[in-house]
């Protein structure tokens, strides 16, 4: 083997053992047809749309799906949990120990009653916002400081029907408006592997 041929391999393997370029980017949601297009599956969604453009398929995996995506040396690991969203926790955890990704590198994409249709917040920490994915995450990872990405699905609802609608499909006016949301969630998603947190912060939280 060549020096050179060598040493390109050398930085090969170097970059794919860096546990700091490895990444898991985890889209909550509850598996089976009848959730597919529900405002509750919008992590689904948006990992979908991501391996939609890059061409990738997604793999039947232990307690999810999921496909990697590898871009400008950094290895993202796309997952789907599919223990359902109360048990999210214990899909997250399994593949941050197999891969040995650090917390700081999880991205957990939920929706949030709270914000106004399509908003994105982005943050370090936080509590779990009544969100039975995130709440689950945190009692198994034992840590609220964790990166993750709240996709707004607004609160128009009547009192009483919170359930009917968070399981309730888009409105005509959400999908017609959807599709560009989706592009943004996917560019935030890059930008949190390649750019890093803070920026990714400051450039997507309120666009």
């Amino acid at each position: 083997m060549k020096i050179i041929d060598w040493l390109f391999r050398k930085k090969e393997i170097e970059e794919n053992t860096d546990p700091m370029k490895k990444f898991l980017i985890v889209g909550l949601g509850n598996i089976g047809a009848e959730y597919v297009n529900t405002r509750h599956n919008i992590g689904f969604k948006v990992l979908d749309h991501l391996a939609k453009k890059e061409g990738l398929s997604f793999e039947t995996v232990k307690l999810g799906s999921m496909v990697e995506y590898k871009v400008k040396g950094r290895t993202l690991f796309l997952l789907k949990p599919n223990t359902y969203m109360n048990l999210s926790g214990k899909a997250v955890q399994y593949w941050m120990d197999k891969e040995k990704i650090a917390k700081e590198n999880i991205f957990v994409i939920t929706d949030d009653l709270n914000l106004p249709f399509g908003t994105i917040r982005i943050k370090a920490k936080g509590s779990d916002g009544g969100h039975n994915g995130l709440k689950n995450i945190q009692l198994v990872l034992n840590s609220v400081e964790y990166p993750r990405f709240r996709f707004g699905i607004s609160d128009q609802f009547k009192k009483g029907q919170q359930v009917d609608y968070v399981l309730g499909e888009w409105s005509e006016e959400e999908k017609n408006k959807l599709p560009e949301r989706l592009d943004v969630a996917v560019e935030s998603i890059r930008s949190f592997a390649l750019s890093g947190l803070d920026i990714t912060m400051n450039t997507f939280n309120g666009k």
